[in-house]
């Protein structure tokens, strides 16, 4: 299992180019099963999680066509078609969704397009309870009939077409909106989601399903309606950049002292995060398709609660622990999203971090100086606050079970590297 051997203590100089969306990306490859006609996405980040969900589909009977170039950096680029027209097997197995929540974005489409799926309930991080209720209770509004047995999602539609209906999420989930309106796409009739999510990775899916054919209006907002159409054709749409990655490369700049340049992305997403750098004495500037970082010595502790988009980002939460663990003064972060998600903070303390956990409540005084050492990391962005750690605290930090990183972050060791970090990959 390949581990991270970072020396720390270097500022991030230079530039980088961010990704395509991991969360983006999973939601648009299911897309493909909506239509007989090829699908081709492009910016695809190269990462375990996409590769899951490509197994995943080809064993449906999707056929998937890769293509690489190389991007001005040297960098690969990915382009995919996904061809969907021999779909035959509406079947998602234990073996490929275990490791990977987003396994379940397959049951509204398999739904809509086939009138059946036998999906498993899927697994991922370790970060808290995420239920597919939502996903089961709207499908089921428009007309599904489902069972859980045997850790089996088992469904099927009792007319030939999924019916439109008026759907209420009884809390914002971004997975189950994405389901819900990819089913809706080829419902007869028209379905109003209320409660809905508004993360920018919604409004990257509604405008490809546009692109499709679909008719969708109100992605972005609290409601979104979808009048069914028959059919979806075939198109081409280029995924958005990484909003999480963005800013964890921001962060490692910020608590190095480092100066960096992130091409290829947006600050349009980003305002939560931007606003707390600024706050810890970073200075930002935006243009239309980069973000560049100026870091003061020494930053300054912020306080922090994550909520739904377009409030501070549960996914960021880690990546701002780290940095306050080493800013001047206390913060107080306050987790809402997930019930698990501090098990970073025990990791961060073996590197001399001074943190108080009280429920879902973080106190966090920072430090002078982390000290390196052998630590683990527990879910995808548990991993990427190690990785901010390391690159500030003093000597050698080993990260070990390194597999979230690759599910979540593209190439980070080469681009790490090309700021000018000290980072091996051990193998």
């Amino acid at each position: 299992m390949d581990k991270l051997l970072i020396e720390g203590g270097v500022r991030l100089v230079g530039e980088t180019t961010i990704s395509g969306a991991k969360n983006a990306a999973l939601p648009l490859l299911c897309a493909a099963l909506l239509t007989r006609e090829p699908l081709t996405l492009t910016n695809v980040p190269s990462l375990n999680d996409v590769d899951t969900m490509l197994k995943l589909l080809e064993q449906m009977g999707v056929r998937v066509s890769r293509q690489q170039d190389v991007m001005a950096d040297g960098l690969p680029s990915l382009t995919l078609t996904l061809d969907a027209s021999g779909l035959n097997n509406p079947v998602a197995p234990y073996e490929l969704v275990k490791t990977m929540r987003a396994s379940i974005l397959v049951l509204g489409p398999l739904l809509a397009r086939c009138a059946e799926a036998k999906v498993s309930l899927p697994g991922g991080c370790a970060i808290g309870a995420r239920p597919v209720d939502q996903h089961i209770k709207g499908l089921t509004a428009m007309g599904a009939e489902i069972t859980v047995e045997h850790g089996y999602v088992q469904a099927h539609s009792v007319q030939q077409r999924l019916q439109g209906a008026r759907l209420f999420t009884d809390m914002v989930t971004v997975t189950g909106t994405e389901n819900l309106m990819m089913a809706a796409c080829l419902a007869e009739g028209e379905t109003v989601i209320e409660n809905a999510a508004r993360e920018p990775e919604i409004v990257d899916l509604a405008n490809c399903l546009v692109a499709m054919g679909a008719q969708i209006s109100g992605a972005g907002t609290d409601v979104i309606r979808i009048r069914g159409v028959a059919a979806l054709h075939g198109a081409t749409h280029r995924i958005m950049p990484d909003r999480i990655e963005t800013g964890t490369y921001l962060c490692a700049a910020a608590v190095t002292g480092g100066q960096i340049r992130l091409n290829d992305t947006s600050s349009a997403y980003l305002d939560a995060v931007i606003d707390k750098l600024m706050d810890a004495g970073c200075e930002i500037q935006c243009e239309r398709n980069a973000i560049t970082l100026k870091a003061p010595p020494r930053l300054t502790a912020v306080s922090l609660r994550t909520a739904p988009y377009p409030a501070f980002p549960t996914d960021m939460q880690a990546q701002f622990m780290a940095i306050n663990c080493v800013a001047e003064g206390t913060a107080i972060i306050r987790e809402t999203i997930f019930e698990n998600r501090f098990m970073h903070a025990v990791e961060l303390i073996r590197l001399g971090a001074d943190i108080q956990i009280d429920g879902n409540t973080a106190v966090v005084k920072g430090v002078d100086q982390l000290q390196g050492a052998t630590v683990m990391a527990t879910d995808l962005r548990a991993s990427a606050s190690l990785v901010i750690a390391g690159l500030v605290a003093q000597g050698e930090t080993l990260i070990e079970r390194i597999y979230h990183l690759d599910r979540g972050y593209e190439h980070l060791d080469r681009k790490l590297g090309a700021l000018g970090a000290r980072v091996r990959r051990l193998r």
